[in-house]
């Protein structure tokens, strides 16, 4: 559960603020969307190694 302390005379829009960021840095919304539809385990890795080269490529080009 996620707990926002709003101090006495705070804005609304702030406190929400941290609510949304608190939220966000679970990762709830990330977590549901990766779980609303099965990907096989070989395409998931086959994902990260074309995410790792692509990371390593831009890495050299930075170097």
């Amino acid at each position: 559960m996620i707990i926002v302390p709003v101090k006495e005379g705070e804005n609304i829009e702030k406190a929400l603020k941290k609510f949304k960021r608190k939220f966000e840095k679970t990762g709830t919304i990330k977590e549901l969307r990766r779980r609303q539809q099965f990907d096989k385990p070989s395409v998931v890795n086959r994902l990260k190694k074309e995410r790792a080269i692509y990371v390593q490529k831009l890495q050299q080009v930075e170097d």
